[in-house]
This record gives structure tokens, sequence and C-alpha cells, in this order.
């Protein structure tokens, strides 16, 4: 069936909003090592404080208050959210560490696996089917890890943190009744309290970067910001794009990281790390060309950002 000129324009618009999400994504290590000198711990902290704050006035200006009472006026329900809240703080502070001592080949091959490791997550954890492809494409994503085990005697263990932490945020995220805005205001809320003690502490045994200098102050501070802009677009994405096409605009952010790590930070590249890179694309080749075949046919996707997930 065609589109309709306002689909098609609407599709247009959803892709700029995609682009514009997974660009500045994939862009964050550049903002990251700004922060040269102040350990990824703090950086956090202040992602955590600033991310809230800026989400309370964004929240008040979108008028979205409403799911996120409805969430906290029942407690019972907020299990998962903390657990969701504990993950990306994880995630964040592990991007933020492996920018800072310039290990971004590691994050973005994280980022790369990460569709792999909810595949994973999807048939251990909900029982859901995985296709033939599929099934290879894991094998091949655990084939590329067990060569940098074998040959280099170490697994990468920020790639693996990241895709585990973001692959089960994703997961336990896929629960919770919350569009993407709502929930990381309610996540970063609950993370609120332990950031404001955290930051107590590093102030009053005199470690605090904060207040310095006012280049270190207006990059802490922006950082949330930094935080919660990206995630909006990807929103506007959500809604007027179908599912796959959201996916396949996803390998923009780990493949931008992939050559900041190359031409700009000059990351050295073994042999064994390319190697293992070509087996994670082509695990990602299988696994795209399963999805693609697998789509539904109707024009735009159905689900809106709720039933997606914030990147680092």
């Amino acid at each position: 069936m065609a589109l309709s000129p306002s689909s098609d324009r609407e599709a247009t618009r959803g892709v700029g909003f995609g682009l514009t999400a997974y660009i500045m994504w994939g862009c964050f290590p550049l903002f990251f090592a700004l922060f040269d000198g102040i350990p990824a711990f703090e950086v956090l902290i202040h992602r955590i404080i600033w991310s809230c704050l800026f989400l309370v006035g964004l929240v008040t200006l979108l008028k979205r208050w409403g799911p996120i009472r409805k969430a906290l006026a029942e407690p019972r329900r907020l299990g998962r959210v903390l657990g969701c809240a504990l993950l990306i703080a994880i995630n964040w502070g592990l991007y933020i560490y492996a920018v800072e001592t310039r290990q971004v080949f590691q994050a973005s091959l994280g980022y790369f696996l990460t569709p792999l490791v909810n595949v994973a997550l999807g048939m251990l954890v909900l029982r859901e089917a995985m296709a033939g492809l599929q099934r290879l494409a894991v094998l091949l994503a655990g084939a590329a890890i067990a060569i940098q085990l074998v040959l280099l005697g170490e697994l990468p263990w920020i790639s693996l943190t990241l895709a585990l932490s973001f692959g089960t945020y994703g997961l336990l995220r896929k629960q919770v009744p919350l569009d993407g805005l709502s929930g990381l205001f309610v996540e970063t809320l609950l993370l609120l309290p332990l950031g404001l003690m955290a930051l107590a502490w590093l102030s009053a045994s005199g470690l605090s970067h904060f207040l310095d200098g006012q280049r270190i102050t207006l990059l802490l501070m922006a950082s949330g910001v930094i935080t919660a802009l990206p995630l909006l677009a990807f929103a506007g994405a959500a809604r007027r794009l179908r599912l796959t096409t959201l996916g396949f605009l996803m390998y923009l952010n780990p493949t931008i990281q992939f050559f900041i790590a190359l031409l700009v930070f000059r990351e050295t590249l073994s042999l064994v790390q390319l190697a293992t890179f070509i087996l994670i694309w082509a695990s990602l080749a299988l696994y795209s060309w399963s999805a693609w075949n697998g789509r539904p046919r109707s024009p735009l996707a159905p689900a809106g950002p709720g039933g997606t997930s914030e990147r680092a």
C-alpha cells in the first residue's frame, strides 16, 4: 500500500530525528573527553544530578507530570525502575571511564554487541523464539569474544559490561509502563539522593572539582542537558518510524565512536581487535537481515519511545 504524502513527510522527519539522536550519541566521546583529569565517578555524579534537574524543567514545559505522578504513587512498582536506574548508572559511569582512559574501541564494540545481547536475553529470560540466522549471529559474536580471550589473554570487559548492563536495562525497561522521557526522569530521581550524598562527601573531602573553574563547572552542568537532548530527538523518531528502521539507524552510534577512536583519539587497533570487529559486523549483518525479513508490514511503527531504551 502506497504511503500518503503526509505519512511520507512524517517518515522523513522521523529519519531526521533519528539521525540527530544517534549522531549525538555517537559524538559523546568528544564531549566526555573534555573532562580530562576529573574522575569518571565524579562526572557520573554530576550527570545524574544535572540530568534530573534539567528534566524537571523539561517535564514541566512538556506537561508530562501525569505518568510520573502515577508511577511514584505506586512504590511497589518502583523496584524495576530502581533496577533500571542502577544499571543505567553502571553503563554511564563505565562509558565515561572508557572515554577518559581512551578505550573508545571497547565502548564501540559494546554497543555493537548490544542488539545481539538483547536477542540472547530474549531467548534465555523471556523464552522468545530465535530465528536460525539470529542463532548464528549470536554464535559469531561469541566466537569474536573467544578470539580476544584466547589470543590476547583477556576478556574485553568494558565491551561486555556495557553490552550486558544496557541489554539487561532494556529487558527491565520493557516491563516499566513509562515513556522514555518520564522513565529517565524517575530513574535519575531515584539516583538523586545517592548523587547528592556522593557530591557532599567529595566536597567535604576537598576532592570535588565543581566550582574549580567556570569551564569545568559549566561542562559538569551541561552533562545533564547533553543526556536529555538526544532522548528527545529519539522520541520524535520512535513515533514516526518502523522499529526495524530505528534498529538500522542504531548502528550509527557505535560506528561514529569507532571512527572517533581511530581518527581522533588515535587508539591502537590490533589485528585481533580488528578480527573481533569484523566478526561482530558479520553477525550484525546476519541479525539485521533476519530482522528485516521478519519485519511487520505496517507503514509505521506502532510503538512509541516507551518501548525503547536510552543510550549512554
